[in-house]
């Protein structure tokens, strides 16, 4: 039925299972949904089991497998857009459509929702149209778009001014005044070779910029010295996918760059892939030289789909100049899934699976895409490799702590007079990023590295932002004294829920309850006991989830009831456990369709 348009999404990647999630999008962008005879064709094309097709769709949260509107409107429930009225608007828009959040209206133009963070903290509040994201949403704004959408203008036909992203730069250093030309990374890092090269980038103390924090050099070191898997020594997945097909099997490692950037608060990477992208691919080359890659893969976030076409202009480019050498670049495109941003679930993406962490031991570095030798490497990382290369390793350890080498971006957002991004030697203090960002003296909390991160009270401001006190991704979210921080929690909570892939029990269940413990509190129906109830799943989700995920996902609440208790404990209303809801007077209505008010139909007389 769909043939005509799948054949050429289809030869375009190879008929290749481990392109599936880029065929998926491809057929999504064409036919608007992916249709069940879609999904059994792509299924017979690459020569997978259906139920392998069906669930890679059904796991991410930008495809579709029934009819979505022509116009897809997704709002950013991150909760600082909520601070600048998110909720508010999606409710006007949703009246001028006369549609239900989550409903497709009956004439199949339009669905509005709302999804996690779409890394615009700094503009907000942000939608996505169709995938293309428009900022700084207001009243005036929500109007016009009703008015395009009901018009059916095409997307290319909006006004150009709703699609601009600014870069919002506040402070710059090292890193973003970089100062070098296209290449000359390269031809430094070239010139030193690999050994030397590796010898440099553990000498400059370079740390992973994602969040863990481990070293650059001994994880380029160890991908370089890992056993190369062989032909005949193919992974099962691979073969699988691939029978009768004579794919050329790689035998050499791979550099990863890990651009899913979706811990809510976080925007740095958007900016680096924008303003600095050269730096970027130039970090993923040094990375081939180091480890014996010839080939990387760039793991774009579906959020930042707009980026897609410029990030390809600056890859033909450097092409074009010779820059890659015998290095070359692919860039994949996520499809809406927080968990991916994990190190072993992106590579399942990359290979076309749904993105759910692996068990490890074997680490990437050992086995990794396509069962190959493979470093991850977050983006800030890969650019920060650069400055060492042409600058060299004890030049670049000067910068920042003893422990936290060199500088680190800051996404900052929520109640401050300049949110962007700031740059800061490592062992900056929080009240020094709160002065220069501009706040009005009444924050009384601070959010550091997203909702995986830690909450900060007032008393806590001097401490220093670095591995050897506070660790950061890169987010920073600013909670002045107007904000409830028992909803700033919940916001979290639910986010942790709708996020968790579902794999381990401990986070799939602890997630879930504790989001509905924080609903039922917030209802009014809350106890002390429901407090020790949050306290007792953090420690099961921490000792027995299977990822980051679930070990993190409790750490608002615990930062919260313990720094900010009375914002949970003015919601109590029992001081003895109370059922999160009230039975009776759910079967009211059964009573009314049954004409049946008598005490024996009443739960309390009844028993």
């Amino acid at each position: 039925m769909h043939s005509e348009t799948l054949a050429p999404i289809l030869e375009r990647h190879r008929r290749d299972g481990t392109r599936l999630v880029q065929i998926l999008r491809e057929v999504q962008d064409v036919l608007g949904w992916l249709p069940p005879e879609a999904i059994t064709e792509i299924a017979a094309a690459t020569a997978m089991p259906r139920v392998r097709v069906e669930s890679t769709a059904g796991f991410y949260g930008f495809f579709h497998t029934r009819p979505m509107g022509r116009y897809r409107v997704l709002w950013s429930d991150n909760v600082t857009d909520r601070m600048l009225g998110s909720r508010e608007l999606m409710r006007s828009m949703c009246e001028k459509l006369w549609l239900e959040p989550g409903r497709v209206s009956e004439d199949g133009l339009v669905s509005v929702d709302a999804t996690s963070c779409t890394g615009m903290g700094d503009q907000g509040p942000a939608i996505l149209v169709n995938g293309r994201a428009i900022t700084r949403m207001t009243p005036r704004r929500v109007e016009e778009i009703v008015g395009l959408i009901q018009a059916q203008a095409p997307l290319a036909d909006w006004p150009a001014e709703f699609f601009a992203v600014e870069d919002n730069i506040r402070r710059t250093g090292a890193l973003l005044d970089h100062g070098l030309a296209p290449g000359e990374a390269l031809a430094a890092a070239l010139e030193r070779g690999p050994a030397a090269l590796i010898d440099e980038i553990k000498a400059s103390g370079l740390r992973g910029r994602g969040g863990a924090g481990f070293s650059t050099g001994l994880k380029w070191e160890a991908c370089r010295n890992a056993p190369r898997a062989k032909i005949g020594d193919r992974p099962q997945f691979y073969e699988s996918q691939n029978r009768g097909l004579s794919p050329i099997f790689p035998i050499f490692p791979y550099v990863v760059c890990n651009a899913d950037e979706g811990e809510p608060g976080t925007f740095k990477d958007r900016v680096l892939l924008t303003r600095h992208a050269d730096l970027v691919f130039e970090g993923m080359a040094i990375a081939g030289l180091a480890v014996g890659a010839t080939r990387g893969l760039l793991y774009l976030r579906g959020e930042y789909r707009y980026l897609l076409e410029p990030l390809e202009a600056v890859l033909a480019r450097r092409r074009a100049a010779g820059l890659p050498g015998n290095f070359d670049i692919e860039i994949h495109l996520g499809a809406g899934a927080y968990i991916c941003g994990e190190e072993s679930a992106l590579i399942e993406s990359l290979e076309g699976k749904p993105g759910r962490p692996r068990i490890r031991p074997p680490f990437p570095v050992t086995r990794g895409y396509l069962g190959q030798p493979t470093t991850v490497n977050n983006v800030e990382t890969l650019a920060a490799a650069c400055l060492v290369a042409r600058h060299g390793g004890a030049w670049y350890a000067k910068l920042g702590t003893a422990k936290s080498a060199g500088t680190k971006l800051l996404s900052v957002s929520g109640d401050v007079a300049r949110p962007g991004i700031y740059e800061y030697p490592f062992g900056a203090t929080v009240a020094e990023v709160l002065a220069d960002c501009g706040t009005d003296g009444c924050s009384q909390a601070v959010q550091v590295s997203g909702p995986s991160g830690v909450t900060l009270s007032p008393d806590e401001y001097g401490r220093r932002l670095a591995f050897e006190d506070v660790p950061t991704a890169g987010s920073l979210m600013v909670f002045d004294c107007r904000r409830d921080m028992f909803e700033v929690a919940r916001n979290f909570v639910r986010f942790f829920a709708h996020e968790s892939c579902g794999f381990c029990t401990p986070c799939r269940v602890g997630t879930a309850l504790a989001a509905k413990l924080m609903d039922k509190i917030a209802a009014g129906h809350g106890s002390p006991y429901d407090l020790d109830e949050l306290s007792k799943l953090r420690g099961v989700m921490r000792g027995a989830s299977h990822c980051g995920l679930g070990n993190s996902a409790s750490n608002a609440i615990a930062d919260t009831l313990a720094k900010f208790r009375p914002a949970y404990e003015r919601r109590l209303m029992s001081s003895d456990y109370e059922p999160a809801f009230d039975l009776d007077a759910a079967l009211s209505q059964a009573r009314q369709m049954t004409g049946r008010d008598d005490r024996a139909a009443h739960l309390e007389e009844s028993s």
